[in-house]
């Protein structure tokens, strides 16, 4: 029943703080649009709707998992969202384990299983990342809210 992981994240939608921003400046603008509006006409209406759509949005966003790492018996398991595919990781084919920053701009989207410029990325928030290198020399890419617990438990793993 309660099965016993090294490591475990869940990894939310709506949860990076950037975009949680972004959307709560967006609804703002709706609703400073909605009240300033001199006319009060009926279509100004729309404002406020799409304000408050825009908080029902984000507040849902908050309870949607993205992805969901494991770390267990010799392999690093990612199960994503509804459709997505189960990325098993075999840990004895990894030759290297680094904490690094994930990327150096502001704004990252949530990604699960890109494949780009030789590398697998798995993010969803955070500003660090833990980079796996195989034997082969592909690079995994897995953000976390907790990178250096993940490192830790997939160098435990590992051995």
């Amino acid at each position: 029943m309660g099965e016993q992981f090294a490591f475990e994240e869940k990894q939310y939608l709506g949860r990076d703080m950037t975009w949680v921003s972004v959307r709560l400046i967006l609804a703002l603008f709706c609703f400073v649009a909605y009240y300033l509006n001199i006319d009060h006409i009926v279509s100004s209406q729309l404002f406020f709707i799409t304000g408050v759509g825009i908080l029902f949005v984000s507040i849902l966003m908050l309870y949607m998992i993205s992805y969901r790492t494991l770390v267990q018996d010799h392999k690093l398991t990612l199960s994503g969202l509804w459709t997505t595919s189960l990325v098993k990781i075999d840990l004895r084919s990894i030759a290297k384990v680094e904490v690094k920053p994930y990327n150096t701009f502001i704004f990252n989207n949530p990604v699960y299983n890109l494949h780009k410029n030789g590398k697998i990325r798995f993010y969803s928030g955070g500003k660090n990342a833990v980079w796996l290198t195989d034997l082969d020399g592909l690079i995994y890419v897995i953000g976390s809210q907790r990178p250096n617990e993940l490192a830790t438990a997939i160098q435990a793993a590992k051995s």
